[in-house]
């Protein structure tokens, strides 16, 4: 079963007051996760709040998801939509790699393939947007 998924992982516990960068292959700016977990688009427009709790919520504080301590990643029915692994991997609900946050924070398709940065942005929270926000792996 092939899921549009979003590959960008938002860090639950991000450090620091600066609000961290999220960027494309070619190194243009596509959004930012703030330190509130707030994350806003590449004009500032708020797209959604990863709580600290793992909810994820779109713009208008509706749940759309949640990240579990586990790295299981749930839609809003509670569904498996995917999980992400402590080695950085993000797997659908089959299992099947579908990307990999590098330590360095280079986010990959399951080809290896570079399709964006988060830097300074921790695995967890970086695959969390994979999911929700930014790129889609289809």
């Amino acid at each position: 079963m092939k899921k549009t998924i979003f590959l960008f992982l938002l860090s639950l516990f991000l450090s620091g007051s600066i609000a961290q960068t999220v960027e494309n292959s070619s190194y243009s700016t596509v959004g930012y996760i703030n330190p509130d977990g707030t994350v806003q688009n590449s004009n500032y427009s708020t797209l959604g709040y990863i709580k600290s709790d793992g909810t994820v919520q779109n713009n208008s504080y509706s749940t759309i998801g949640y990240i579990r301590p586990d790295g299981t990643v749930q839609n809003s029915s509670y569904s498996t939509i995917g999980y992400i692994r402590t080695d950085g991997t993000v797997e659908d609900a089959n299992y099947s790699t579908i990307g990999y946050v590098k330590n360095d924070g280079t986010v990959q398709n399951s080809s290896y393939s570079t399709i964006g940065y988060a830097k300074n942005i921790e695995i967890k929270p970086a695959a969390a947007a994979i999911f929700f926000f930014f790129f889609r792996l289809n």
